[in-house]
């Protein structure tokens, strides 16, 4: 799977960082899903390779404005694109609400079907996607959720070693049988399970909406191999800041992270007080170092465009 973030700031944008949206795609797929909406997301869209007539669907984790505000602007950009195919919007209630309330005080009107689903129903109207999705309930002013994508290949490789050592010679018979078809080799019957290697293992992304309890996703991260949280503040901030705010901090992801053993993690949705420039604090650098203190895997910390890929063997590596 693919992760292209769009959107990394909370709140407000910056110089450097958009407000939330994050892109996610299964391997070499065509459609793309969207996982929140903040304001001038389609214009960060332009600047890459992405399509709105190849978005499949959207994933608004709560109704704050720095994750939805940009619905409008990006569902009218891609009418006026000729999006024709239907949208999933997935969200909570209100954002069907929102959604139906612009098109009709701005006389919006879109030529294609948004099919609206209630992220609390989620689990049991699966929209039809390339990855298979659920919700998790977190901990936020708001209802917020985290969507967890799946990716299974459902292709199987043939066992090269297997063949060899039974000399069956590669041609027709090494694709019937990667096509799960049996044959008939010397009067011999060769059943195609026999020589092809079992599915891989399926790959999981976990990408959280706001959220100040990362323990609320100690049963899904058991099969996750990247989680995308966010990490608002550094601790002692957090500290400063207090409850009020319902965010995480990076100590407080890392050490959930780390206690579960998470093969990669990437923290976004920074606090605009967290600049580019490390020569003075506070700056991105300490919410990397405290997330180092507490965190041994695969740590990154997500910029705007920055490109991802989970490969086979469940590493994260920047594209």
């Amino acid at each position: 799977m693919e992760l292209l973030f769009l959107g990394t700031s909370s709140g407000t944008p910056t110089k450097s960082r958009n407000v939330s949206a994050t892109a996610i795609k299964a391997p070499n797929a065509k459609h793309w899903c969207l996982v929140d909406c903040g304001e001038g997301t389609q214009h960060q869209v332009l600047r890459t390779k992405l399509s709105l007539n190849s978005l499949q669907a959207i994933f608004i984790t709560h109704v704050h404005g720095d994750h939805c505000y940009g619905l409008p602007g990006l569902l009218a950009s891609a009418a006026m694109a000729g999006r024709s195919e239907k949208l999933y919007l997935v969200g909570p209630a209100e954002i069907e609400a929102f959604v139906k309330a612009v098109c009709t005080l701005t006389e919006l009107y879109l030529p294609y079907e948004i099919v609206f689903i209630n992220s609390a129903w989620l689990n049991d109207c699966q929209p039809e996607l390339e990855l298979s999705v659920n919700a998790v309930k977190l901990s936020h002013r708001v209802p917020s959720h985290a969507f967890s994508f799946s990716y299974q290949n459902s292709e199987r490789k043939l066992d090269i070693d297997k063949l060899k050592r039974a000399n069956i010679k590669p041609g027709r018979h090494w694709g019937e049988l990667q096509s799960g078809r049996d044959i008939k080799l010397g009067g011999e019957l060769i059943l195609a399970d026999e020589y092809l290697l079992p599915k891989a293992k399926a790959q999981k992304i976990i990408i959280c909406g706001d959220n100040d309890k990362p323990e609320l996703l100690s049963d899904e991260i058991k099969s996750a191999n990247v989680l995308v949280h966010e990490a608002t503040y550094t601790y002692d901030i957090a500290q400063k800041v207090g409850a009020g705010p319902m965010h995480s901090s990076a100590r407080t992801v890392a050490e959930f992270a780390g206690k579960h053993q998470v093969e990669n993690l990437v923290l976004t949705h920074f606090s605009a007080r967290y600049q580019h420039d490390t020569s003075s604090s506070p700056s991105i650098l300490d919410v990397e170092q405290e997330a180092r203190a507490y965190y041994g895997g695969n740590l990154r910390l997500a910029n705007d465009f920055d490109h991802y890929r989970l490969d086979k063997n469940g590493l994260l590596s920047k594209l």
